[in-house]
């Protein structure tokens, strides 16, 4: 498509020599779609308006073809179209002015014609060359009489002629750009529907009020069945046990214009299940009604690999669970009797039992996912508590945390309860331990968890510079694992333990 398109031949220029060749000028004829163009109400208004400027009883706008000459506007004149050889304007177009013929009868070139020997017994004719934006010869802008003139025509019939057919040429411009424009645009729909059609997933395409208005060429190879035209017709290819489920959740993302998303089996064209992901988003244009997009991709193998691997991990995890039981079993078989390692005995199991709640948090499918810090530090700390439990408390926003980070947090607090039940507030009737934990308090995007006691027993010494197994062992929870710190401090009749995590070392 030429780039000139969008402006006028210049004035009382002749046309391109580069587009006079039959086969060049034909190829710029064929971008203005021809017989769309007859009839144009303004090429009418046009044709009309010359014959009046002219005082002819008949006008046309003339496009000349490879063998006929066609009128995409006409007055006075039955024919749409007549023979090239016979054609006036076909040498009107090649000028750089009207062509004026004032008695045909009496030209060389046109005596014989058979428009002047017969209908429509041309005797005079004026025609302006059509050229178009790139130079190539269209046709003309003719008026027609019956009767010769001698003088021709005015000089404003001649200037009105001229601007006429600029004014055709404009038309003609218009109709040529939206020609390509839409001619483009089906070109680039065909060419993505043909991409869109080789995805290996179903994409669709729907309005407003859940009518499916294109459904790519994999929803047939899949299903066997013809497209969905509604979102009641879905319900074929989606297995009973997830149909209304699924509906459900789509009619809600519609209703709030909000993103879809769901897994459920798809239907097959042999009668079988797979597992696919449905996946849809609103096409939101201010003034327009919201439109869908969606897709529908197999995820059968992955779904299957993971509930295999769920299997296997659920096992695991109740295996693990009865080595912790059998652990604890056997150490107060061992160690019954033995008044020596009591306290050793009693202290392994207490942490035992502190990594078997650790690992209802972390346990796949029915342990504790999504559990806060604080939900896990009451549950750690229960069985030091009295029983009317006025020796802890427990308080601060509700931080989730994640399945990895469960483990070295039960240990921590384990840790830090153990040691208060041995030397610290829980060793004695009065003491209380006060657990604050603190969204954000030091830094952004940090939880700080304050491990405060209270009324420590009388004559407790500090420990000294050298650390122990259970500081070393809280050190490398906090700091390696976690990639937290923490601070202790004294005073005589209390101890603070501050704890900082970064937040997302515990959501993971």
């Amino acid at each position: 498509m030429p780039t000139s398109q969008g402006s006028n031949w210049p004035v009382n220029e002749p046309p391109s020599q580069h587009y006079c060749g039959e086969d060049e000028r034909l190829t710029v004829l064929a971008t203005y779609g021809g017989q769309d163009l007859v009839g144009d109400e303004e090429l009418q208004q046009i044709a009309q308006f010359a014959a009046k400027l002219c005082d002819t009883p008949m006008a046309t706008v003339t496009l000349v073809e490879k063998e006929h000459q066609r009128f995409l506007a006409r007055f006075g004149m039955e024919e749409e179209t007549t023979p090239r050889p016979t054609s006036f304007c076909a040498h009107a177009m090649l000028g750089t002015e009207p062509m004026v013929i004032c008695d045909a009868q009496e030209d060389p070139l046109f005596a014989d014609n058979p428009l002047v020997t017969g209908e429509p017994h041309i005797r005079f004719y004026a025609g302006h060359p059509l050229i178009s934006a790139e130079g190539a010869p269209l046709g003309a802008l003719c008026v027609i009489d019956t009767e010769p003139r001698s003088e021709g025509l005015t000089d404003l019939q001649r200037e009105g002629l001229a601007v006429l057919a600029q004014s055709v040429m404009r038309r003609l411009g218009q109709r040529r750009l939206g020609r390509h424009v839409n001619q483009t645009l089906e070109n680039q729909e065909r060419e993505l529907r043909r991409m869109i059609d080789s995805v290996p997933g179903i994409a669709w395409r729907a309005d407003d009020q859940g009518n499916f208005t294109y459904v790519n060429a994999r929803w047939r190879e899949l299903t066997g069945i013809e497209p969905p035209a509604t979102t009641e017709d879905w319900k074929r290819a989606i297995h009973p046990e997830d149909w209304e489920a699924t509906l459900a959740r789509f009619l809600s993302a519609v209703e709030t214009e909000g993103l879809f998303e769901d897994e459920w089996r798809l239907k097959l064209a042999d009668g079988s299940y797979c597992w696919v992901q449905s996946r849809a988003v609103p096409v939101i244009t201010e003034g327009q009604p919201t439109s869908w997009f969606g897709t529908v991709i197999d995820v059968d193998k992955a779904h299957r690999i993971s509930e295999s691997r769920d299997l296997l991990a659920r096992e695991l995890s109740h295996r693990i669970k009865n080595i912790f039981a059998v652990v604890s079993g056997l150490i107060a078989i061992r160690s019954r009797g033995k008044d020596e390692v009591q306290d050793f005995a009693r202290d392994l199991s207490e942490t035992v039992r502190a990594l078997g709640t650790a690992h209802d948090y972390v346990r796949p499918l029915g342990g504790r996912q999504g559990e806060t810090l604080s939900g896990l530090l009451a549950d750690l700390l229960a069985p030091y508590d009295s029983p009317t439990g006025e020796r802890f408390t427990i308080s601060g926003p509700g931080v989730k945390i994640g399945q990895r980070a469960a483990t070295p947090l039960a240990l921590i607090f384990h840790e830090l309860a153990t040691n208060s039940a041995k030397y610290g507030a829980l060793s004695c009737a009065e003491g209380k331990v006060v657990v604050t934990v603190e969204d954000s308090c030091e830094a952004d995007e940090t939880v700080c968890v304050i491990w405060d006691e209270v009324a420590i027993p009388c004559g407790f010494t500090p420990p000294d510079e050298n650390e122990g197994f259970g500081s070393r062992l809280l050190r490398m929870a906090i700091e390696s694992q976690l990639g937290g710190s923490f601070e202790r401090s004294y005073s005589e009749d209390g101890l603070e333990v501050r704890i900082v995590f970064p937040r997302r070392n515990i959501l993971d």
